[in-house]
């Protein structure tokens, strides 16, 4: 039980999604007009003039823990209604995540090396998966009206002036769900891509106990007119933790259901 609880936390902590979707209806919330402006100016950006339904990186992968490094590759799967997969290639052995939060009831798995299935928890489905793709998060933030979004202080981060962002979902007990849903936002103030994300996750066995966790996106590169990163890393507790490379990517190329089923 100990060892099944400590595993669940260390891929959890990895491969974990953003805490940001939750699929029910819920009241319109306040949202800052000039925030929603720079949302959209930056869905813009990212997304060019055709809408992106589906998304499809590859590349190489360097996962870190404690003083562990594990190379191998990766592929990166999501849609804009709410489904993604993760699937790690390591030396240790394979590593998947599979959400899907498009549906009433949202459901997802993780698997370690030994390639067993784990349920993830159902406080850790409240988020939106695609966190290495943010044209679906920005997507999402705009298109559903229980997001509050708000503008805080202009600032700067690694050298570069940033527009800050704050959302959370209102809906549920308000201070739950904030806390649970709140995501920081960092746009590049001249391109208005993204350049961070930042948001607590949690352990699949204790909601209140916060993972300080950051995203960060460099080196974009316009794919069928789509702007995708292909430098990912990702900072748990200011420790990177997972550092990918894209060497391809594919947009709408027709992703079904069946690609984000655990398997």
């Amino acid at each position: 039980m100990q060892v099944t609880r400590i595993a669940t936390l260390f891929l959890g902590s990895l491969l974990i999604s953003l805490p940001v979707v939750a699929q029910q209806p819920a009241p319109a919330a306040p949202r800052d007009a000039q925030a929603v402006l720079v949302l959209q100016r930056s869905l813009a950006a990212l997304a060019g003039t055709a809408p992106v339904t589906d998304v499809t990186l590859t590349g190489t992968v360097t996962r870190i823990a404690g003083s562990d490094n594990d190379s191998g590759t990766v592929t990166l799967k999501a849609t804009t209604v709410g489904q993604a997969r993760i699937d790690l290639n390591l030396p240790s052995g394979p590593r998947s995540e599979v959400i899907d939060v498009s549906q009433a009831s949202p459901t997802g798995s993780w698997s370690g090396p030994d390639g067993t299935w784990h349920p993830v928890a159902p406080h850790n489905l409240l988020g939106d998966p695609s966190w290495f793709f943010p044209t679906f998060l920005i997507h999402r933030v705009l298109s559903a009206p229980s997001y509050v979004v708000s503008p805080m202080d202009a600032e700067t981060m690694d050298g570069v002036a940033v527009e800050h962002l704050k959302i959370y979902q209102q809906s549920g007990p308000p201070s739950q769900q904030a806390a649970l849903s709140q995501i920081d936002i960092y746009l590049n103030a001249s391109t208005l891509l993204p350049v961070a994300i930042l948001f607590n996750a949690h352990p699949d066995d204790d909601a209140l106990v916060n993972i300080p966790t950051q995203i960060k996106f460099s080196n974009y590169q316009v794919v069928q007119g789509a702007s995708v990163p292909y430098h990912i890393q990702k900072y748990i507790q200011s420790g990177l933790a997972l550092d990918v490379m894209v060497t391809g990517a594919q947009v709408n190329s027709g992703l079904s259901a069946t690609d984000f089923q655990a398997q």
